[in-house]
């Protein structure tokens, strides 16, 4: 005759103790994350640009920034704006074209950098 043997039922502790590791683990990790807006507003057609000033073209590449034609990086963007505006009060316009394979992160860290400076009328050319 053969002894009949017995299940155990399971534990659920261990496995409370899994989910609520998890959940604070992903609870910490959210609240370190940094959200920004960045405000996006859409050019009319045939708008008229509002000041005589020099508009400055900021080219924007993967890899690279170049503004007025001359390479620079991004650390130094800020500083090289304020030298190029000047003292100035008109509001001065910057025209952003994005080249190809440029992400969603570096143009919103350039669109962060030309928000901080004051007197800046910024324009994102559109890709096709």
């Amino acid at each position: 005759m053969r002894k009949r043997t017995r299940r155990r039922r399971l534990s659920m502790t261990s496995l409370i103790d899994v989910i609520f590791l998890l959940l604070l683990f992903f609870m910490l990790s959210s609240t370190f994350s940094k959200f920004a807006e960045v405000d996006l507003t859409a050019a009319g057609s045939g708008a008229t640009p509002t000041t005589d000033a020099r508009p400055m073209f900021l080219s924007l590449a993967p890899d690279s920034l170049r503004l007025n034609g001359t390479d620079h990086p991004l650390e130094a963007l800020a500083a090289v704006l304020a030298a190029e505006k000047g003292g100035t009060e008109t509001p001065l316009p910057v025209i952003v074209a994005l080249g190809e394979g440029v992400t969603a992160q570096r143009l919103t860290d350039v669109l962060a950098i030309l928000r901080s400076q004051p007197g800046l009328a910024v324009t994102v050319l559109g890709t096709s």
